[in-house]
């Protein structure tokens, strides 16, 4: 006879505390698993990296670790999910399985979708929760500020968790054996993984790192101290954005430090107003947000896009921000911005030649903020103003005596400050007299004349009256309540 069991399917919250659907499997009269699934099918889209896949391998260690007293684990399955409930449902009578909402891809929404009709087909109820003030299903955004403060003020759930009779069963679908120890191999240059060392990141920040949030949060050296670095812990869910809003508003601090703190604070809001428009229309991951920029044509030119990869751009502030992102997984918003815009305006390449490689390197990858942001400085929501950075500009504004360029492009060493922004400026004569060689390419592009036809196509194509219709509906679903932003 099958023993009763309740389901834990554990998503992008990979913690053990503020979490709802181990508070409500808590509740219920059966014992219940805990499951993660790392689904062939997602393994494989395009923006996955092994990176992703070992943060979170690491992360369920470190809850592993925290249930271990309770005698309860998170179990592991490489399968597709029908594959891992059809096989669970042989097993145990499941009653009900509880998780979050899950605001990922087109692949995972229709996933579940299909493990919606699978499960109530056998009889199973499955219990979705709402996460970070995100909603799904609605039709516009009327009173969402308003729902997502009350939201963040709702108290903390102190979870606790009784002790488990069975820990271990037998189960096919194990990790295979290379990409296991592939998992295992975390690397050093990116943020150690896990809701422990979350709350180290979110603690610093508080005590000290904070002070100068606002002051670097656009230098691309400096404010990989300054920044909260909770963006991965975030994606994942090893935080809540709940606890870090109310963290960092009652830390004793907030009151010494609260230009920065506001500072974070906001942008937790920003962070669930782009989950929340990828809710709405998660086809932004390869349709324009505006789709009438479907029209628009690029070069796309193979040789420019290859070089913006592997930074060997010629513009040493995006070679050195780019370097730095695909080694160590985090950059600052605003370099992040850059990459884009050099990509999108100056190389005249389609968003989508870059959104996939950028998906990979971010250890913070969420998909809610990465397409719809991407797009954002693409130029192609139609309702945002175009950013075009200059990265010579921005070199020279954020990073001053190349510190940062330096640290990311040594072949750029010895090259004083004065050229290091526009190293192409530097004459055979002027190499000479400072006895060096420099084994670095030209521009790729002529910054003027790039930007030049780049302004011309995107703001002739705002005045498209296909462009103006879609802004109209745009607008209607994804504005935030006017009253409120008065208010």
């Amino acid at each position: 006879m099958r023993s009763k069991k309740n389901i834990v399917w554990l998503k992008r919250d990979l913690r053990t505390q503020d979490h709802l659907p181990f508070q409500e499997a808590e509740k219920a009269a059966e014992d219940y698993l805990i499951i993660y699934l790392f689904e062939p099918s997602l393994l494989a889209h395009p923006d996955t990296s092994l990176r992703h896949l070992q943060f979170v391998y690491h992360s369920i260690f470190d809850l592993n670790a925290q249930l271990d007293p309770f005698h309860r684990k998170v179990h592991i399955f490489h399968a597709e999910a029908e594959e891992v409930f059809d096989y669970l449902t042989t097993q145990f009578a499941i009653s009900t399985v509880f998780s979050y909402q899950e605001s990922g891809i087109m692949k995972t929404w229709k996933r579940d979708k299909n493990v919606a009709k699978h499960l109530a087909c056998r009889g199973i109820e499955w219990q979705e929760f709402q996460q970070n003030g995100v909603q799904r299903g609605i039709k516009n955004r009327e009173n969402w500020d308003t729902n997502w403060y009350s939201q963040a003020h709702q108290p903390i759930i102190k979870n606790t968790f009784s002790i488990s009779q069975n820990l271990e069963f037998a189960y096919p679908f194990s990790l295979p054996e290379t990409l296991e120890n592939q998992l295992k191999d975390y690397p050093i240059h990116f943020q150690k993984p896990g809701e422990k060392m979350a709350w180290k990141y979110l603690i610093s920040f508080c005590q000290e790192r904070g002070k100068d949030y606002s002051r670097f949060i656009s230098k691309p050296k400096e404010s990989r101290k300054s920044c909260g670095r909770l963006s991965p812990y975030l994606a994942w869910g090893n935080l809540s954005i709940k606890q870090v809003y109310q963290f960092v508003k009652n830390h004793p601090n907030y009151s010494k430090y609260g230009r920065g703190f506001n500072g974070l604070l906001i942008r937790l809001k920003w962070h669930c107003h782009f989950i929340q428009k990828f809710e709405n229309e998660c086809e932004y991951e390869t349709l324009c947000v505006n789709r009438a920029y479907e029209k628009l044509i690029y070069t796309n030119n193979e040789t420019h896009i290859k070089a913006w990869k592997e930074g060997r751009t010629g513009f040493p502030l995006v070679d050195a921000c780019m370097r730095c992102v695909n080694t160590t997984g985090w950059l600052n918003f605003r370099m992040r911005a850059m990459l884009v815009s050099v990509l999108c305006h100056h190389f005249d390449c389609h968003w989508r030649t870059g959104v996939y490689h950028l998906a990979q390197q971010f250890l913070d990858y969420e998909p809610g903020i990465h397409y719809t942001q991407f797009q954002m400085q693409a130029g192609t929501t139609g309702v945002n103003t175009v950013r075009m950075y200059n990265p010579v500009k921005q070199s020279q504004d954020h990073d001053p005596e190349g510190i940062f360029i330096k640290e990311w492009v040594p072949e750029l060493n010895d090259v004083p400050k004065e050229f290091i922004h526009e190293p192409w400026k530097m004459s055979i004569l002027d190499r000479e007299l400072l006895g060096i060689e420099i084994d670095y390419p030209a521009p790729i592009v002529d910054l003027a004349a790039s930007g030049k036809v780049a302004r011309t196509k995107l703001w002739g194509h705002r005045k498209n009256q296909d462009v103006k219709t879609e802004n109209q509906r745009i607008i209607k679903l994804h504005t935030r309540n006017n009253t409120f932003k008065k208010k």
